[in-house]
């Protein structure tokens, strides 16, 4: 079922992708430009957007950090007075492993502050533009959230409750948006090889790159998808823990996690 309209022709679209500067989103950066896509890249690494700029030509950068809400509503009317954004994509994310017997609070509101209220900035910076541009060209909305958004998860204190809200923000969003004729879809990842599951001490099953990841992004909006989750194999098991109830559940991920 196809819950957007289906994005397939990218040439000349203009896509602004936030958290750009590696892993997925500069994966998936790419992946549009060689369609055709005229995309903006956003991080606050100003050398890593340089960079891609460099060797994507007709890319654009814009430097941001997305805590600081004033600079992401004056990056946005720039963006949005050079003409029609086709697609923003939030792709900004922070993550460090974190147990409530070992709380670090500067760094536990720092994935607030990245993850969800970063993502919180630029919706409020953009939406009234989007629902600005002309019916049909109202364009369409993705947050990059992560299948440990299901449900509590060991070392997962301070990045899976991010998460969580961010899946419950795309459905509302969706709710809201669909009659305006703004698209949203919501990214569930599983693990991919980047620099913030690098930190990871453990095996990551099914680990992909960012390369496919990208693919299996576009393939989604393709389809029309709301929720574009991968790999398959793994997210399944995901999906399905998320049914589970709590006696089994707790069960079962505290044998995970003893293993």
């Amino acid at each position: 079922m196809a819950f957007n309209a289906r994005m397939t022709h990218w040439a000349g679209r203009r896509v602004w992708l936030v958290g750009a500067s590696s892993g997925i989103g500069r994966a998936t950066a790419q992946a549009l430009h060689a369609q055709g896509a005229q995309v903006i890249v956003s991080a606050r690494d100003a050398a890593a957007l340089e960079k891609f700029v460099s060797q994507h030509p007709g890319a654009q950068a814009a430097v941001l950090d997305v805590t600081d809400a004033p600079a992401v509503r004056r990056t946005a009317g720039v963006l949005l007075a050079q003409g029609p954004l086709d697609a923003v994509v939030y792709c900004a994310g922070h993550y460090r492993a974190m147990t409530a017997d070992r709380p670090n609070l500067p760094d536990w509101l720092r994935h607030n502050q990245v993850n969800y209220l970063g993502a919180v900035h630029v919706l409020d910076a953009v939406l009234p533009g989007l629902l600005a541009q002309p019916v049909g060209r109202r364009g369409h909305i993705s947050l990059m959230a992560s299948v440990a958004g299901y449900r509590g998860l060991p070392n997962s204190l301070a990045y899976g409750p991010t998460k969580a809200a961010l899946i419950n923000l795309a459905e509302t969003l969706y709710l809201d948006l669909h009659r305006h004729g703004v698209g949203v879809s919501l990214i569930n990842p599983g693990f991919v090889e980047t620099p913030l599951t690098a930190q990871n001490a453990f095996r990551m099953p099914a680990l992909i790159s960012p390369a496919q990841a990208a693919q299996a992004i576009l393939n989604g909006w393709a389809r029309g998808r709301f929720e574009i989750h991968f790999p398959k194999r793994f997210t399944f098991w995901m999906k399905m823990l998320r049914c589970l109830p709590y006696p089994v559940y707790f069960a079962l991920t505290r044998r995970l996690k003893s293993s």
